[in-house]
């Protein structure tokens, strides 16, 4: 007998990129920021007064909730911060799904979509993107989506690296009668985000995240930006106090310091575009990257292989496994040392 509900029995959970402990690693498998985070988050650890962590942290993140607008020309109450981004899905999966009701996605895609949407005991949906055209939206992807509560669109994408253009997210927007939930996780590594689709269209949550492009992956830091209604909405099912009171003060020191975010972005955009030519050169099929990182197969196709003899080289890169992504290998970023070695190997 069995204490678990049915979904929970019968789902798999998520399994995360390898955290092994076994040797030193050069580790471009988890798409993890190579350079460490804003000085101002060392200064700001080091000065804090942890007399403040006897008390509650703010619920409602105020301070932190006036610097997001600051810089995105936003209202405060159009933003709703989570203990990482996976804690704002978790949240758009309460409130706007459960059984009976459908949730989507494109896939290959973020895993996380389908597990969380079993534990709600929703409906799921995954859309295959057009592999054989670099991934792109597939040609009826707007019929696909009309009827799904809930849809979850990953720009740029992951594993592929792509971003649909803007035009087809708009018809996204438009064709779904639910909630479409822009997962932004790479978008400050991209020529261009969706920052503003909120304003534009009812049905749009945009959600961004500290880990990859502000080196915060240990924090646990991401917000979302929507209207006013759909923020007050989900502030109902968040957790009373998601968000420590130290990651709310650290969010705020790494958002202030924007000239130290620009470099470290325009470095990890430097080293994608060597490391794409690299690949290319010695005969890889590599994707256009708008994220830091390429989804790249080798050029025997082997990439299953291919990923075991780094890692007994120590590098390690990620394998997803299945008939469209199967013949290759995601390589994070890393700096220009470690991308270095990396190209040596192969």
């Amino acid at each position: 007998m069995s204490y678990f509900r049915n979904e929970i029995d019968e789902m798999q959970g998520y399994t995360p990129g390898e955290q092994p402990r076994d040797r030193r690693y050069i580790k471009l498998n988890t798409n993890e920021n190579p350079y460490p985070p804003s000085p101002n988050v060392a200064s700001l650890i080091k000065n804090f007064d942890s007399e403040t962590l006897r008390l509650y942290p703010d619920p409602v993140f105020c301070e932190l909730r006036k610097k997001i607008a600051s810089l995105f020309c936003l209202a405060e109450n159009e933003i709703l911060v989570g203990n990482g981004s996976d804690d704002i899905l978790t949240m758009a999966v309460r409130s706007f799904a459960g059984p009976g009701r459908k949730i989507a996605s494109f896939t290959p895609s973020y895993s996380l979509y389908s597990v969380l949407s079993k534990i709600q005991g929703a409906q799921y949906e995954e859309i295959p993107l057009d592999a054989q055209n670099g991934f792109s939206l597939p040609a009826n992807f707007a019929e696909k989506v009309a009827d799904a509560a809930l849809l979850f669109v990953c720009r740029p994408n992951a594993p592929t690296g792509n971003c649909f253009p803007l035009g087809a997210m708009d018809r996204l927007c438009d064709a779904c009668r639910g909630i479409v939930l822009i997962d932004e996780a790479y978008a400050d590594f991209a020529d261009d985000n969706c920052i503003g689709f909120p304003r534009r269209h009812r049905n749009a949550i945009v959600m961004k995240t500290l880990s990859k492009s502000y080196s915060l992956a240990g924090l646990r830091l991401g917000f979302s930006i929507a209207s006013a209604e759909i923020i007050a909405g989900m502030m109902k099912v968040k957790d009373s106090y998601n968000v420590s009171t130290l990651a709310q003060r650290i969010a705020v020191a790494a958002l202030d310091d924007r000239r130290y975010f620009d470099e470290t972005v325009s470095k990890i955009r430097r080293t994608r575009s060597k490391l794409i030519a690299s690949l290319r050169g010695k005969g890889f099929k590599v994707f256009d990257s708008q994220s830091n990182f390429v989804f790249a197969s080798p050029p025997d196709g082997d990439a299953a292989g291919l990923y075991r003899r780094l890692k007994s080289e120590g590098v390690l890169v990620r394998h997803f496994p299945g008939a469209s992504t199967g013949a290759y290998i995601r390589i994070t970023v890393g700096t220009d040392i470690e991308t270095d070695s990396l190209l040596n190997l192969l």
